[in-house]
């Protein structure tokens, strides 16, 4: 039992965001509240800009006792919050929200503890601290990253974007670990990494392909992309023929649900073959 919930109360839970019918969240924790024989529900809630204040500040009267939160809301909840941690302020943005006993809303970001816990998984032998990590994308997917690799001790990252100044922003915030290179030279900072994230929508379903030139993938080199939607994009299938260790975006997804799910419902919940299956069906 979770300190959101009372002991004769059903807890329900859900992602916001707007679309929503995309999102794979549901899925998963249907999946999980079925596993541990929790009787809860999760829901998936198309919420406008204009609504969302009105909506977060109603949800905890109807027995919610949390939300995920997604496109294009992550940012505009830690306004709305009472309470934000460090990593969300740092990151700027919150994906998981708990509605506390005491009438507060706690914002969270657990988008770079689902990466790493993804990457620790995938690719157990990498150790952050021997080598650059490469990261193409300076979105919000990127902050979450970025924050992760500097937490865990990567000692350089290689920051390449479309538009340089979303890229010099990151390396504005983040500090002098960041070194920020031009999009025509992403390729060359390839042969210098132990690990590659691509944090950008390039690869995705209905996204421009990436067309970074991928010829400085080295075998030992840890390659990851935060697209799942084809699992596998260009970038997995090139470092795949090349030998490198390769972890699909799926698993980040999964991760980052953990947190949110155990603070809601109780059990901490297992990635495992399942849950996979359970949002690939």
């Amino acid at each position: 039992m979770t300190d959101t919930q009372a002991p004769s109360s059903i807890p329900l839970a859900g992602v916001i965001g707007s679309p929503i019918s995309h999102s794979k969240s549901p899925q998963l924790h249907r999946h999980w509240l079925s596993k541990y024989g929790v009787r809860g529900f999760y829901i998936p809630m198309d919420v406008a800009a204009r609504d969302l204040r009105d909506v977060l500040i109603t949800l905890p009267k109807a027995g919610f006792v949390g939300v995920n939160i997604t496109i294009p809301h992550k940012e505009a909840v830690l306004e709305i919050a009472d309470l934000v941690t460090d990593r969300a302020t740092l990151i700027g943005a919150a994906n998981t929200l708990i509605f506390r006993k005491d009438g507060k809303i706690h914002a969270d970001n657990t988008d770079g503890y689902g990466f790493l816990e993804n990457l620790k998984a995938g690719a157990p032998k990498w150790n952050p601290t021997q080598g650059a990590a490469a990261i193409l994308g300076a979105g919000g997917a990127s902050r979450a990253v970025i924050a992760s690799l500097l937490e865990a001790g990567v000692p350089e990252i290689l920051l390449s974007n479309r538009t340089r100044v979303r890229a010099e922003k990151l390396q504005s915030d983040f500090g002098n670990r960041i070194t920020v290179i031009d999009w025509v030279q992403a390729g060359n900072m390839l042969e210098e990494a132990s690990l590659v994230v691509n944090t950008s929508s390039l690869g995705m379903v209905g996204k421009p392909e990436m067309r970074v030139p991928l010829d400085g993938l080295r075998k030992e080199t840890v390659v990851t992309d935060l697209v799942y939607t084809p699992l596998k994009t260009r970038l997995i299938e090139t470092a795949d023929e090349k030998g490198c260790v390769t972890v699909d975006g799926l698993g980040m997804l999964l991760h980052q649900a953990v947190p949110g799910f155990e603070r809601w419902f109780g059990p901490r919940p297992e990635v495992d073959r399942e849950a996979r299956a359970a949002v690939l069906r």
